[in-house]
């Protein structure tokens, strides 16, 4: 069928009612929403956001009500979407925005995609990934691994995507939202080291859209995090303990997840699968620890400075 592409849509979205069909490659995938209010009577209150490419730059896709319990979990980070009967909008100003993995990626910030179950009712298709032709122009999916080693060098909100081995797993913590509200952020730490440093990667794990891993997170699986945050204490001294922080489109995979996915092209993520091969597994196991309390960040060592 006659396709557009995002630069086109940009450019002609206003004198259109009906628009071409679009060919697109998700690179990101936002955790699931859910905006139900008492009052208003919604029956699938959820909205999820995909920041989706084709040949010409990136821009948003929002998947709005009964669409998200039937398409999101089928809708991955690479994946390769036919978009037919779909609706455009000015983009929502107040989102957040995913760190591209490519710099150089033009981006359409001024509309989304928005795809509804009516006005008008979207077609979704998935194209396999051995469907896909070389010809369609869609860019890879690409990533910013980082090491332990280059962690201490990156500035405070730094964007990036680790592996490594974990070593500790904490229990599962609630912190309120809000002062006086009733809602909960779920979250967890984690440690997890990849040989190039003595010290671990710290990281404040939040409950995303995948309770499957975030609940099977334990010692001596491979944990792969993307679109983490750098959070370092600006006030104090700068030898201060550095970690990293789950963003809205983070995701998180574990040891039985990681086939397939596009992450296992990266050099980092196939030079850490090697020194892996290095390590003596009842070695490593020795040092793990799971559960329990963990005070972070630490507190001061007296009480008077506490």
């Amino acid at each position: 069928s006659k396709l557009t592409s995002l630069g086109q849509l940009e450019m002609t979205w206003r004198s259109r009612v009906h628009f071409h069909p679009l060919l697109v490659r998700v690179l990101h995938k936002s955790r699931l929403r859910y905006y139900g209010k008492p009052e208003k009577k919604l029956d699938m209150p959820y909205q999820a956001y995909f920041e989706v490419a084709d040949g010409s730059g990136m821009m948003s896709m929002v998947l709005w009500n009964s669409l998200c319990p039937e398409w999101y979990n089928s809708i991955k980070v690479g994946t390769v979407l036919l978009l037919e009967q779909y609706a455009i909008k000015t983009s929502y100003p107040f989102k957040t925005q995913p760190t591209p993995g490519d710099s150089q990626m033009k981006r359409f910030a001024t509309i989304e995609i928005s795809l509804n179950v009516r006005d008008p009712p979207t077609k979704i298709s998935i194209i396999p990934e051995e469907m896909v032709k070389p010809d369609w122009g869609l860019p890879e999916v690409k990533y910013r691994f980082i090491t332990r080693s280059e962690l201490d060098d990156l500035p405070n909100n730094h964007s990036c995507d680790v592996i490594g081995l974990v070593t500790f797993v904490g229990r599962a913590e609630r912190a309120r939202k809000r002062e006086h509200g009733e809602d909960f952020w779920l979250y967890r730490w984690a440690h997890a080291i990849d040989g190039t440093s003595d010290q671990p990667f710290i990281l404040e794990l939040f409950a995303t859209s995948q309770p499957d891993v975030f609940e099977r997170i334990h010692p001596m699986t491979y944990l792969v995090c993307t679109q983490m945050r750098v959070v370092r204490d600006l006030t104090e001294n700068l030898s201060s303990t550095i970690y990293l922080t789950t963003s809205n489109e983070s995701q998180i995979f574990i040891t039985g997840w990681h086939k397939g996915q596009p992450y296992t092209k990266d050099t980092k993520v196939k030079n850490f699968i090697q020194w892996t091969k290095t390590q003596s597994e009842a070695d490593q196991m020795k040092k793990t620890v799971i559960g329990g309390y963990y005070p972070f960040p630490r507190p001061p060592n007296n009480f008077l400075k506490y």
